[in-house]
């Protein structure tokens, strides 16, 4: 028969990806200054590289790894959560994936039923409203106060609890407005789930990259979160290893089998060359993950310089962690903000994410990503001087 191919609801329901539509565009224009993804630059470091080399080498990679990853592995894993996030675990509880990114894909699968709803502060990353929409939930947005910084609302998150909410899905330090959580934030978030039964999913991605005395904390040091948090953390990010695809999560020891069910047909396990590239990155040296933090503090602090001449145009709060800012456009048209953003990039020569991907309340900003050599950020907040103040003399 002729016609239309078929696709599922949940997945014709999903836009486009806003990122990769503006990476691609960008491809088609000439000389580009390039801030839209949230990508390290940076190369991945030698000894992580070595480690691998190793494995491939001693003939370890060729075949499939235990789903839940390397037992090695894992036991780094234990040690540094117990460390770095105050958590207290075993291998048991411990699952490598492919990225943190599917890792929160089978979490939410295994937690979420078609109707439930997930609650998400807003504005969030873009991945995580599609998991849930492809699990057939419903994304409930609960907007950040933007004028604190984007602090979480917690009266706005119980308010926005039904009897069809199943789970809370953030990320901190925040995609994309660089947000760190506090403590006494992600405490109140906790006792709301504990009150409410609901599963707390956690992206600590960019855990390690904090600034000017914000601390990360991860919800699952909170003893009474044992049964109730799913943490997924990636050494996508920390080691520069965006390629390698590697990330772990941490659950209780009876919801990890739940969690497997998921995993296994969307990955059998992560790429064991990866995993032995993980393992060397925890064994080796750590001092190249406070050399990329260094360097994302001194690109942030060069990028909000830039801005600053850029008033009439943006308004911004500096990010906290990560390595993105989230500007609010201060111009009629930014009110649309992926018309903005192409008009930007096609006019000015400079690639930015629109804001609307992350969220309702993302409209009328947009992102850039100060993960690049300085270089590149002066290359586009000159061009985009000349956009706004030359063409537009604004």
């Amino acid at each position: 028969m002729e016609g239309t191919p078929k696709v599922s609801d949940r997945v014709g329901r999903i836009s486009k990806s806003a990122i990769h539509e503006m990476t691609r565009l960008s491809k088609k224009v000439d000389d580009v200054a390039f801030l839209s993804w949230a990508k390290p630059t940076s190369d991945t470091p030698d000894h992580i590289k070595d480690g691998a080399i190793a494995a491939i080498r001693e003939g370890l990679v060729g075949g499939y790894s235990e789903n839940a990853g390397l037992l090695e592995l894992r036991e780094e894993i234990v040690r540094k959560l117990k460390r770095d996030n105050h958590v207290d675990t075993d291998v048991s509880q411990i699952m490598v994936t492919i990225g943190a990114i599917e890792g929160l894909a089978a979490a939410v699968m295994a937690v979420v039923d078609p109707g439930d709803e997930v609650i998400l502060p807003s504005p969030t990353y873009s991945t995580h409203v599609r998991q849930v929409v492809i699990a057939s939930g419903k994304p409930v947005f609960v907007p950040t106060i933007e004028e604190e910084g984007f602090a979480l609302d917690i009266q706005g998150i119980k308010n926005a609890i039904t009897p069809r909410t199943k789970a809370i899905l953030y990320c901190s330090p925040n995609n994309p407005t660089g947000t760190v959580w506090s403590e006494s934030q992600l405490r109140q978030v906790a006792q709301i789930a504990l009150e409410n039964n609901l599963m707390v999913i956690t992206d600590e991605a960019y855990e390690y990259f904090t600034y000017d005395g914000h601390k990360h904390f991860s919800i699952a040091s909170i003893p009474e979160m044992a049964r109730n948090a799913i943490s997924c953390y990636t050494f996508t990010k920390t080691y520069a290893m965006t390629g390698w695809r590697i990330g772990y999560l941490h659950a209780d020891q009876e919801i990890i089998p739940q969690i497997a069910k998921a995993h296994i047909p969307l990955a059998i396990c992560a790429p064991v060359v990866s995993q032995y590239a993980a393992l060397a990155a925890l064994k080796g040296p750590q001092d190249c993950v406070a050399k990329f933090r260094e360097h994302y503090l001194c690109a942030r602090n060069v990028m909000c310089e830039r801005l600053d001449h850029l008033r009439s145009v943006f308004a911004y709060h500096k990010p906290d962690g990560a390595y993105l800012m989230f500007p609010k456009i201060l111009l009629e048209e930014g009110k649309d903000s992926t018309a903005f953003c192409k008009r930007l990039l096609k006019e000015g020569g400079v690639s930015t994410t629109p804001g609307i991907a992350f969220g309702p309340t993302g409209e009328g900003h947009l992102r850039m990503s100060f993960c690049v050599p300085e270089e590149e950020i002066h290359k586009a907040f000159d061009k985009m001087e000349v956009y706004f103040c030359g063409n537009r003399k604004g």
